[in-house]
């Protein structure tokens, strides 16, 4: 059996950082990553990013080397991907935030609105409903983080978490002073209005829901497995007929929903910038089962049935 010799370089500098003698031809990048780590300690596989281009995309962990298009003297190109945190670390930081910051204001602690407010209670229904919703909200992506969710990426880099808290808790501390403000006035429509919401928020958080789990039982523990996804027993699920990122669909219909209920502004702008986010996350996916499968069923859009 022939063997490979791997040469690692920087990818800015082109300087040789590491020369590895007879790989196996059946080694995977992550068995190489760990191979590099034993000569540069100071960079752990989550720390690197290994590419046959100084500008091209990152190898996956499981490409094999011998299926690369290499010769038996294999150059690869390194980029420092910076400090690293996993993921459910991540998800748990960012939905706590929300979470905690929002019961302070519903609470009303001392130092949010004027003194003589302390520790009161809100006379409007819909304040301690939206309250239930926004915690059940929260509350179910974090026992999705730890129970559910299977994710193909161990680790992101750290500085995102400054920026995603910032997102999630800055919009939640916004939306909720106004909503529990105890000046706050009910939705125009009254309890029509808020009902409506509410079974427009309740359906899209079991949607939701219903397809966190049905990609995740497309995944075996411990695996990077993709397939495509098809709808199933659950009518849930039978919005995969017409896009290919359901969750994200539900996901900004749950926050429409929201924002009709409270009919608060900054939740509208929240709902806006998620489904902007959400978007670009839904074309990408979309984009990458249109390359990875030649099958992929023609009539599914990104996000939006038909449109989008």
């Amino acid at each position: 059996m022939k063997h490979y010799e791997v040469e690692i370089l920087d990818a800015k500098t082109r300087e040789k950082l590491c020369f590895l003698d007879k790989v196996e031809p059946h080694a995977t990048i992550a068995e190489i990553k760990n191979l590099f780590t034993k000569t540069h300690p100071q960079w752990y596989p989550a720390h690197q990013s290994l590419c046959l281009d100084p500008k091209g995309k990152s190898l996956k962990d499981e490409d094999v080397l011998q299926k690369l298009p290499v010769g038996t003297t294999a150059t690869l190109y390194f980029r420092d991907l910076g400090a690293q945190i996993s993921w459910v670390t991540v998800f748990l930081t960012e939905y706590a935030g929300p979470l905690f910051i929002y019961l302070l204001f519903y609470f009303r602690v001392p130092f949010i609105y004027s003194h003589k407010y302390d520790f009161t209670s809100s006379r409007h229904t819909v304040v301690h409903l939206a309250c239930i919703c926004h915690s059940f909200h929260y509350i179910k992506r974090l026992l999705e983080t730890l129970f559910v969710h299977r994710f193909s990426h161990g680790t992101m880099p750290l500085r995102n978490i400054f920026k995603n808290c910032t997102y999630y808790w800055g919009f939640a501390a916004w939306m909720t002073y106004y909503i529990n403000h105890p000046l706050y006035t009910p939705p125009t429509y009254g309890a029509q209005q808020v009902k409506l919401a509410l079974a427009i928020f309740v359906i899209c958080q079991l949607g939701n829901f219903s397809i966190h789990m049905a990609l995740r039982d497309l995944r075996p523990a411990g695996s990077k497995t993709r397939k495509i996804p098809y709808p199933s027993k659950n009518p849930f699920t039978w919005l995969f007929l017409l896009v290919s990122c359901p969750n994200y669909t539900y996901e900004v219909g749950s926050w429409i929903g929201f924002a009709i209920m409270t009919q608060c502004l900054p939740v509208a702008l929240f709902s806006l910038v998620g489904f902007t986010q959400v978007t670009i996350w839904a074309k990408g996916k979309h984009r990458s089962y249109l390359k990875e499968f030649r099958d992929y069923p023609p009539l599914r859009m990104p996000i939006i049935p038909f449109l989008l």
